[in-house]
């Protein structure tokens, strides 16, 4: 019964979505492949061996699973581990990663039949669901199977706990069908207990994007996109994963600084977050007036570039951290506008001097303590951003010193895959 309503639930807000998965699909060229996979057509490298199915949504998560899977690998080294992810560019990420050892496909619809089919497909002995995504058909299936759900690196964010909150009468049993619940922080696993899991099944374990952050400064690629760029001794500020908005806003400071003698070096990369964006933001830099170049079409061929362009716009997936190893200067976007923030934790770690805007409730736990502990700056509007920009390039002791403290902030916190692991192999063996 309870999947029949939730399967008539899914038909409704189908009904409701589907103008919009059409313009997506239209308009971004988004959900066009990976159906057959979505309707369960889904399968293993290895069907002979046990099962581990680790979920992650997007880049994010997929990123988070790194050290994870290591760890996994070494603890259970006879099973088989096959992941899925939800968005387009997470499954491009997690093929990037893992396709030549790991069967890497899209999620499986949450409707009844569907995911029963994943299931027969799979044969998973152990579900890992990154950070959140535990579903009503998902968690029946595993426990009609006894196929303990684990939620890895566990968050709740404070824009979705009180939604949550609302429905928690028809989402608690779903929740106290998880087996293990492993979240980043306190508050987090308190609103996990709160929501329905068994305060005995929750156990924390920090972030596991800690320990996947690359605190040795050496970044692959980072080298040949100098030469690439023309970079030589100019200083770069990246703008990385940026949302609407935010773009215009750094070309009017950038111009602003610019016009000042000291910052005639200054160099900008704009990696905005979601690719359907880059030839939008592409327009947008040719009408600053400044000199620039796509770096997709220098990555393509392997070429440099033939003059020095002023602004790079980081136009491919996978490259970003190439352009926050060469900077002198970080700002993370989607903060500017409300949109939760993207990853401050990856350029921190490197040791770059990082800023980031107002907005960043994806991202709670590490602002916090990035900026308790004075390893991360942030910017309240244009304004600030100008300003606390203009600082850290003409005094480089102090942007010297924020870097410094983010980067042992971020080696401070790790430890969490450590825990995770231990936790789920006591589930399985």
């Amino acid at each position: 019964m309870v999947s029949f309503l939730t399967n008539i639930a899914y038909f409704i807000g189908l009904i409701l979505y589907g103008p919009v998965i059409i313009y997506r699909m239209i308009a971004q060229k988004r959900y066009r492949c990976g159906w057959a996979q979505r309707l369960g057509k889904i399968s293993r490298k290895y069907p002979d061996k046990k099962c581990i199915w680790i979920h992650a949504v997007s880049v994010g998560e997929v990123n988070a699973t790194r050290t994870l899977i290591d760890g996994l690998k070494t603890a259970l080294p006879d099973y088989e581990i096959v992941i899925s992810s939800t968005t387009d560019t997470g499954l491009a990420r997690a093929c990037t990663l893992y396709d030549k050892q790991h069967s890497v496909f899209y999620f499986p619809f949450d409707l009844s039949w569907i995911m029963k089919k994943a299931f027969d497909n799979l044969h998973p002995d152990i579900i890992l669901l990154m950070e959140l995504e535990v579903w009503p058909n998902l968690a029946s299936l595993a426990q009609q199977h006894k196929v303990p759900v684990v939620v890895v690196n566990g968050r709740i964010s404070d824009k979705s706990f009180p939604k949550y909150l609302k429905i928690r009468k028809l989402i608690a049993p779903m929740f106290h069908k998880v087996s293990l619940v492993l979240p980043q922080t306190q508050e987090y696993a308190t609103r996990f207990i709160a929501l329905g899991c068994n305060p005995e099944r929750v156990i924390v374990t920090s972030s596991l994007k800690y320990d996947t952050a690359q605190t040795d400064g050496v970044v692959a690629g980072a080298e040949r996109l100098a030469e690439q760029i023309r970079l030589g001794a100019d200083r770069l500020w990246t703008l990385g994963g940026t949302g609407p908005g935010e773009e215009q806003i750094a070309l009017e400071v950038f111009s602003r600084l610019k016009k000042e003698a000291p910052f005639e070096d200054l160099r900008l990369a704009i990696v905005p977050r979601k690719p359907e964006r880059f030839n939008e933001v592409a327009d947008l830099i040719d009408q600053s007036g400044f000199t620039f170049i796509r770096y997709s079409r220098l990555k393509e061929h392997n070429g440099t570039a033939d003059i020095k362009p002023v602004i790079i716009l980081g136009d491919t997936m996978g490259d970003l951290k190439k352009f926050y190893g060469l900077s002198a200067l970080v700002f993370v976007g989607r903060t500017l506008c409300p949109m939760g923030g993207s990853d401050m934790m990856e350029p921190a770690a490197l040791g770059k001097c990082t800023m980031f805007g107002p907005h960043t409730f994806n991202f709670k736990q590490t602002v916090e303590v990035l900026l308790e502990g004075n390893g991360a700056l942030e910017v309240q509007d244009a304004e600030q951003l100008y300003d606390i920009t203009r600082k850290c390039l003409t005094n480089p002791d102090f942007a010297a010193a924020i870097a410094a403290a983010g980067q042992k902030i971020i080696r401070q916190n790790q430890g969490a895959t450590l825990k995770s692991v231990n936790a789920i192999v006591s589930l399985v063996k």
